[in-house]
């Protein structure tokens, strides 16, 4: 541990603003003499106590409930007191400035965000994920995200990773033991079927990647982009996704001259939909300014909705769309995240949407004033977004934990392939296989530097 997780840390841990309750929450390793400060007398273990809270010349700031949790029965695995009084920020400072001038003589001081959690990672109270499901539950943007990590942080996902680092262990002992015995390696490998064992490891790592990949998702979303030229609806198209009048819709070109952002789920999905500015040549400085930026959002974008207008066909609007295709990242098209989108199908003859569903097959005639179309377009991208309906069971997961598979898998794979040739490096099959279980570790927090503990808990809300 680094001396700082030596101290005693005190923070507020309810939420910011006014609510009926709120909570000052202390952690330390004895909190003993702090508690006698505050309340001249020592506290029940695990009761909760009904009493004065009062400043240092006794005068009363809130009466509320004092809980002593000693350790390591607590959150952290340490010393945790937990004050719960009116939830006015007011109060809640008096409270948090009582408690450090009482601790001042015990090295209390405020804690950095996430530090409870992490004492209760560095206590083995959590594992690395387990912690991390703590801020993903709080963060949690739809109701399939939340029911995940709460799963996450029960431990379904860190007991998958265990098993599987288990097993790798198991055949790494089998692997290592053989290399003190050259002349009877291969026969012993073979009788243990070390190759079996290992196939299906490999199997089940990507198994359980693909899950991760979907937890992921659930987490983090992705971003959208409608992209197109002026008034073929982009703004329609976003408060017809959103269900609501975000945007605002005019027939006037250059209406919207900067993003305009929303965040919508399908089937629990969180997309980040973006409207930009219409794409053209224009000499208004401020337009300029809005559609350098559409340019910048379509760079940055996991998956890209080209909208195109069915009433027009003029060559000048040909020309723009020609221009705006030639300007298109490549790789949006080629790893298939560009969609293409036919809009306002209400206003034109059935056969004029049949005759561009047919030049696009690919693509989607819809309505943006009526909602024909959106259904199939909300599919397609759960499509682009590489979702996939899963049962109960999946779990969150962060794209470190996606990265860290993808490792395991790779040097899973090229231990296969040392397994497979006609006279396998034994030591190098050993050493692809160690690690593959460092990558698993570095997903529970068997194998992590500091600097990534305090990459992730950096990220915490404070009091958490």
């Amino acid at each position: 541990m680094l001396p700082r997780h030596h101290d005693a840390i005190v923070a507020v841990a309810s939420a910011p603003g006014r609510g009926a309750v709120g909570i000052v929450r202390v952690s330390g390793r004895d909190l003993s003499a702090l508690i006698a400060a505050l309340f001249g007398r020592a506290l029940t273990p695990r009761h909760a106590h009904y009493l004065p809270f009062t400043d240092a010349a006794g005068q009363a700031i809130d009466q509320g409930l004092a809980i002593h949790f000693p350790a390591p029965h607590s959150y952290t695995g340490e010393d945790v007191l937990e004050l719960q009084a009116h939830g006015g920020p007011v109060v809640l400072q008096l409270l948090l400035a009582r408690c450090l001038e009482a601790g001042a003589a015990f090295r209390l001081r405020l804690a950095e965000p996430g530090e409870f959690t992490e004492r209760a990672y560095l206590n083995d109270k959590l594992d690395l994920a387990q912690a991390e499901a703590v801020s993903d539950l709080i963060e949690a943007s739809t109701e399939a995200a939340a029911r995940s990590a709460s799963r996450s942080l029960s431990g379904g996902f860190s007991a998958e990773i265990h098993a599987l680092r288990d097993r790798l262990i198991e055949l790494r002992m089998l692997v290592e033991a053989t290399l003190d015995f050259p002349e009877e390696e291969i026969d012993f490998l073979q009788k243990a079927d070390a190759r079996g064992q290992l196939d299906r490891i490999a199997a089940q790592v990507d198994a359980v990647l693909a899950r991760a990949r979907q937890g992921a998702l659930l987490r983090e979303g992705i971003k959208v982009v409608i992209a197109g030229q002026p008034n073929v609806g982009k703004s329609s198209l976003l408060n017809a996704l959103a269900g609501a009048e975000l945007a605002i819709v005019t027939p006037i070109p250059g209406t919207t001259r900067d993003k305009v952002s929303e965040t919508i789920q399908i089937e629990g999905v969180p997309l980040h939909v973006i409207d930009t500015a219409g794409l053209r040549d224009t000499a208004d400085e401020v337009e300029r300014i809005g559609i350098a930026r559409s340019w910048a959002e379509i760079e940055g974008a996991d998956a890209l909705l080209l909208l195109h207008d069915l009433t027009r066909s003029d060559p000048a609007y040909a020309a723009g769309n020609a221009a705006i295709a030639a300007r298109l990242p490549a790789t949006l098209k080629r790893d298939g995240r560009m969609l293409a989108l036919f809009n306002k199908a209400d206003a034109v003859v059935a056969e004029a949407a049949a005759a561009a569903s047919a030049a696009a097959p690919d693509g989607i005639v819809l309505s943006a004033k009526t909602g024909a179309g959106l259904d199939r377009l909300r599919q397609r991208l759960l499509e682009l977004a590489g979702w996939h309906a899963s049962p109960e069971g999946l779990y969150i997961a962060r794209t470190r934990h996606v990265q860290a598979l993808r490792r395991t898998a790779g040097h899973l794979a090229l231990a296969q392939a040392q397994a497979a040739s006609a006279d396998p490096a034994l030591d190098l099959l050993a050493e692809e296989l160690r690690l593959a279980q460092t990558s698993l570790g570095e997903i529970t927090g068997e194998f992590t530097s500091d600097d990534l503990l305090g990459e992730i808990f950096s990220r915490f809300c404070i009091g958490k």
